[in-house]
């Protein structure tokens, strides 16, 4: 991603990338691969992703001992245990319940997938130039479907 930025905007050698990313509206590398696993989170959670993949995701309203908790009037999902930091942070369950449980409800109640896109770019687009920035956005963004 960072040579495609360089290629499209030909900068000089020692410039450094951040800059043309955000000049081109194009995410940095850790926020690209969170909206690539949002994005698979949200299509398991309606059903268009494979099976395989859904059958790993649990919300909180599922379980029966976590009805009454705040969390359960949320969308937010279950993390499951891990027993090693490195190896099992790194499985879909866990680090999707992760990046999913971390997104504001506007982003994660969109009704459509070009909604919900569009919502999660710019969220994390706007987390990544300045994180004072997210309140502020939150409060101008129309709250349509």
């Amino acid at each position: 991603m960072n040579a495609a930025a360089r290629l499209v905007l030909s900068p000089w050698k020692y410039e450094h990338v951040t800059p043309l990313l955000h000049d081109l509206h194009w995410l940095q590398v850790p926020e690209w691969i969170e909206f690539k696993l949002a994005m698979l989170i949200f299509c398991c959670l309606h059903g268009t992703a494979p099976v395989y993949l859904a059958d790993e995701l649990h919300r909180v309203t599922d379980s029966n001992s976590r009805r009454r908790l705040r969390s359960a009037s949320t969308s937010a999902l279950v993390v499951p245990p891990t027993r090693r930091m490195t190896v099992g942070d790194c499985a879909f369950p866990v680090a999707g319940a992760h990046v999913w449980n971390a997104l504001l409800s506007f982003v994660t109640d969109s009704a459509t997938v070009a909604t919900f896109k569009r919502h999660l770019k710019t969220y994390l687009f706007v987390r990544s130039r300045d994180r004072d920035l997210v309140e502020r956005y939150v409060f101008k963004l129309p709250h349509s479907r």
